[in-house]
């Protein structure tokens, strides 16, 4: 097996969940014009077991309106997570770009969002939600995060081909750093796909300790080496979103790590709180 060359890009390793972040660090956007959130459209749905199905055919989202009748396309999607009332979490690379921005909850309700703030160098975004999107997430305080501990992830890889609901997968803590050594990122072997970019993912309390944002690229890796990885995937350390939250004025819900929860468990606990995000242009 051939080692990776040390001048070998970073972006080069990375599969497309996650998106080379750009030069600029942490900004601020504009406030919502008018100091208030985007209205909520059409009258909510009623509760059900699970997401109503997405619409059939290549094209699994409905696009939006535009100025002059034209339909706004979707281009990707993405999870996103709530951490204080009428606020989600996610990727950057998730709503860099969009014209619009559209969550879907648990509940079946879809709401446009809008990014507030943004952090391109950790690849976080904060986004604005009128209407009820569900209980935020406590993230966890301590104990330390060690290798070897169970993880949860939950999300909406590849939709419209997959199932129409949330996917939650399971693995472990594989390292204390990512990439060539980034102190921001976990490595978890837990599977993720294309769409799980911006999800939470949790400790076996249902706890908050990242949020999904890359895998290896295994086919470059093949190239490069002649082995084919398994399992490596990334995501942003749960430290890093509670700073960036709380810069920008939000209070997240804090608690205690404690195990003790099955992965199903946990899954139900993310369940009301984790949305399907669109992006359209």
């Amino acid at each position: 097996m051939r080692p990776i060359p040390a001048s070998l890009a970073l972006a080069a390793l990375i599969a497309p969940l996650l998106v080379p972040p750009a030069a600029t660090a942490q900004t601020r956007l504009p406030p919502i014009a008018g100091g208030a959130l985007p209205e909520a459209a059409g009258a909510p749905a009623l509760p059900t077991a699970k997401p109503p199905p997405l619409p059939p055919g290549p094209d699994p989202f409905l696009g939006g309106a535009r100025p002059g009748g034209l339909a706004r396309r979707p281009v990707s999607s993405g999870t996103g997570f709530v951490v204080a009332p009428g606020r989600l979490l996610t990727n950057w690379h998730v709503a860099e770009g969009c014209a619009e921005l559209r969550a879907r909850t648990s509940r079946g309700l879809d709401l446009p969002a809008q990014p507030v703030a943004r952090d391109a160098q950790r690849d976080l975004a904060l986004l604005a939600v009128a209407g009820e999107v569900g209980p935020p997430l406590p993230f966890r305080t301590g104990p330390e995060v060690r290798r070897g501990e169970g993880v949860v992830t939950y999300g909406f890889p590849l939709a419209g081909m997959l199932s129409s609901g949330a996917t939650l997968t399971t693995g472990d803590i594989s390292a204390l750093s990512g990439l060539r050594d980034n102190p921001r990122h976990y490595q978890i072997s837990a599977p993720v796909q294309v769409g799980n970019s911006g999800g939470p993912l949790l400790d076996l309390g249902g706890r908050v300790i990242g949020v999904v944002v890359a895998k290896l690229d295994a086919q470059r890796i093949a190239q490069v080496t002649g082995d084919l990885p398994q399992n490596v995937n990334f995501a942003v350390k749960g430290g890093e979103a509670l700073e960036f939250l709380q810069r920008n004025g939000i209070r997240p819900v804090l608690a205690d790590g404690r195990a003790g929860l099955s992965a199903a468990d946990v899954g139900e606990v993310a369940e009301p709180s984790t949305v399907l995000l669109r992006c359209l242009r």
